[in-house]
């Protein structure tokens, strides 16, 4: 089946769960629901509606029970709504985003914390070792590049003179 043909009857299935939700469902175990997204199988035969809801875990609980109470008559929106020859089945799944993200963002202050915690550790401290790790002959001082020999800038074709032209 075409994947784009799929994936627009899953956007139009989300569209009309949600305004079931919104305007037609009345049942009072129903909470603040919202849906996040609809997956359809490529041979539209089976819908997965996902949704989250703003509350406690009694109140998660009763509006997983007011939706499957109620997947009949969405069904039958669905089907007279897209005007498919088989509507298909569809199943609410309670979308963990919520409690994912709240996970994603502990875990983040967790590392900024940390961050700043080696930030304060690293007031003041000195790299270990000498200035320059790089090993020069003995006998010789390290050359810096603005206090290089000037057989050297010879070598380079500058002559030790620079020239803004």
């Amino acid at each position: 089946m075409d994947p784009a043909r799929a994936r627009k009857l899953a956007d139009r299935i989300q569209q009309i769960v949600a305004e079931m939700l919104e305007r037609r469902i009345k049942d009072p175990r129903l909470g603040f629901v919202t849906v996040t997204d609809a997956r359809i199988t490529g041979d539209l035969r089976d819908a997965t509606v996902f949704y989250t809801v703003y509350g406690s875990a009694g109140e998660r609980a009763d509006t997983a029970a007011a939706l499957e109470s109620a997947k009949g008559v969405i069904r039958s929106e669905v089907g007279r709504q897209t005007g498919l020859r088989h509507t298909p089945t569809l199943e609410f799944v309670a979308d963990d985003l919520l409690d994912s993200a709240k996970h994603i963002d502990d875990l983040l202050a967790k590392a900024r914390a940390s961050d700043e915690q080696v930030a304060r550790a690293a007031e003041g401290a000195r790299p270990a070792g000498d200035p320059n790790p790089y090993r020069v002959p003995a006998g010789e001082e390290p050359v810096e590049d603005d206090e290089a020999p000037e057989e050297h800038r010879a070598e380079n074709g500058d002559g030790g003179e620079s020239s803004a032209r």
